[in-house]
């Protein structure tokens, strides 16, 4: 068993750099082109010691280093993996990387066959294999809060689907709508956002490792096996591609992110509007409104106004990705380094705001009486002049006659929901449970890329 880094005192020459030549570098060059690598990378290190594990298993396969010393390599990545588990593995500033503390520790423990390790393997196709793991697994975690997100707004549309309340263009009334009919709509475009985040998995689905430095290794590596032993159902096949590539699949998953933000943005921007003394359509729970430090009455929404915020910080991370890996030729560029702290941002942050919102919308209690006595006259306008049209009227004729009659004294408001509206999608028809169907099969494609994933994650850590 290796001891944990903690405890290992290992010195800078111990934990030399993976590209050291001997030449002493400076300082502040190092603390810049370091930048936060060696913090952030601490998300990565089951990544690393996973894709370690697959590389020495396709290397030993494949006889360029013995049985022996693939079993002190796992061994060695399997102690380093509890060590993390349980806070014991860190990665100090002169490491550089995960990739360097990981490596550093194998052979601090190992000797030489920790050294035999990167045998045909480049940091390049190392952080690939690293992020694209993290992005995958992350991106089950969005889809499954997505899931239920979705799934909790679908209950609330069925208990509320008679529930009259007005609707809204421009923050003026507009026509008449349920609540059943804007939880429905929010849920379809959570499910639209499921797919687009099962799609930035599938896109992801390319192992690149075995392409080094985007040139390919004079050696018999099988790549293919390195991919089947995580998970990875195809490969990346052109080495130079793998690198050049290296943003634009980051970019694939958090532009998946960002539109899922940008919905939740939304909801929450509804809730804040609704839950507010003017309107009081919807009450929010108690366990997920905070406090004014001065004023006692005071219950803040800051779980909404931060969710809107976040959408803005999720877009971000896009931004930061498509401008940094959009401007550079073909191949591998230092560039790409600033390309990695965004996604490893990304992803959570968009789980922890599906889940609040989640949560909020679970609690959810609906004033129907209010719903029902803020809904004015004016907004019956356009079932009054479609009135008239079935009556044979031209709806321009229609249209003015009806705003004559507004100007007069207002319209009946006292329709039964099944004469507003009868068209499909409409509050009188939501086909909850076409969207329940649909729902349920997406998050059936989740749980099982999920099960396929984590059985090969699984299978590697017990491997012999």
């Amino acid at each position: 068993m290796i001891p944990c880094a903690a405890s290992q005192g290992r010195t800078v020459a111990q934990a030399q750099r993976l590209w050291d030549k001997g030449e002493a570098l400076d300082p502040e060059v190092l603390a810049y082109t370091v930048g936060e690598d060696y913090r952030i990378d601490r998300l990565l290190v089951e990544e690393d010691c996973w894709g370690s594990l697959a590389h020495s298993q396709m290397l030993m396969e494949q006889g360029l280093i013995s049985a022996d010393d693939r079993a002190a390599i796992a061994g060695g990545l399997r102690d380093t993996l509890a060590a993390h588990r349980a806070g014991e593995f860190e990665i100090r500033p002169e490491e550089e990387d995960v990739h360097t503390a990981i490596e550093g520790r194998l052979v601090s423990g190992l000797g030489d066959a920790g050294r035999r390790l990167h045998t045909g393997r480049s940091r390049n196709d190392q952080v690939q294999v690293d992020v694209r793991l993290f992005a995958r697994r992350r991106l089950l975690d969005v889809a499954e809060a997505a899931s239920a997100l979705a799934s909790a707004l679908l209950e609330l549309a069925e208990r509320e689907q008679e529930t009259l309340f007005p609707g809204y263009t421009h923050l003026r009334q507009a026509m008449p709508a349920t609540i059943g009919l804007w939880a429905a709509g929010h849920a379809e475009g959570i499910e639209e956002d499921l797919e687009s985040l099962l799609d930035a998995y599938r896109a992801l689905d390319r192992c690149p490792l075995g392409s080094a430095a985007g040139f390919g290794v004079p050696l018999p590596l099988n790549r293919r096996r390195t991919a089947e032993l995580l998970g990875f159902t195809r490969l990346q096949v052109n080495a130079q591609n793998v690198q050049t590539s290296r943003g634009k699949l980051e970019a694939n998953a958090l532009f998946a992110v960002t539109l899922l933000g940008q919905d939740l943005s939304s909801l929450a921007w509804d809730l804040l509007l609704y839950s507010s003394p003017e309107f009081g359509f919807v009450h929010l729970p108690g366990n997920v409104a905070t406090g004014s430090s001065i004023m006692p009455q005071k219950r803040n929404p800051d779980v909404l106004e931060l969710t809107r915020a976040n959408a803005a910080v999720l877009q971000s991370c896009l931004d930061r990705v498509l401008m940094v890996a959009g401007r550079l030729p073909s191949s591998y560029h230092r560039d790409y380094q600033l390309t990695k702290a965004p996604l490893l941002e990304g992803l959570p942050l968009a789980r922890a705001m599906t889940r609040a919102m989640e949560l909020t919308v679970k609690g959810l209690r609906i004033d129907r009486e209010r719903c029902r006595e803020q809904l004015a006259p004016e907004a019956f306008a356009t079932h009054r002049a479609l009135d008239l049209v079935q009556e044979g009227v031209p709806f321009r004729e229609a249209y003015r006659k009806v705003g004559l009659e507004l100007s007069e004294g207002g319209l009946p408001t006292d329709r039964p929901l099944a004469e507003l509206y009868q068209s499909e999608g409409s509050a009188g028809d939501l086909r909850l449970e076409d969207a329940k169907a649909r729902l349920a099969a997406l998050a059936e494609r989740t749980a099982a890329a999920r099960g396929a994933l984590d059985a090969c994650l699984v299978a590697l850590e017990e491997q012999p």
